[in-house]
């Protein structure tokens, strides 16, 4: 008839550690990513704006009525 014994400190710390991760995955779920992967991202999308941006013709600014 007796149940488990529980030891109430631990019982309540991870409890508390619960709803931290819950909040946590909220705020990840409502902000976004990881500045590391924020950042990562950013790093490629300007290589590949780079990237792209040396493949353009030197002639692409100009409209074909304009003379030389």
């Amino acid at each position: 008839m007796t149940g488990d014994i529980v030891n109430l400190r631990r019982r309540r710390k991870s409890k508390a550690r619960d709803l931290s991760r819950a909040e946590a995955d909220e705020n990840v779920a409502r902000h976004g990513q990881a500045r590391s992967v924020r950042s990562l991202r950013e790093a490629q999308a300007e290589l590949d704006a780079k990237r792209l941006e040396g493949h353009r013709r030197a002639d692409a600014g100009r409209d074909a009525d304009e003379p030389e």
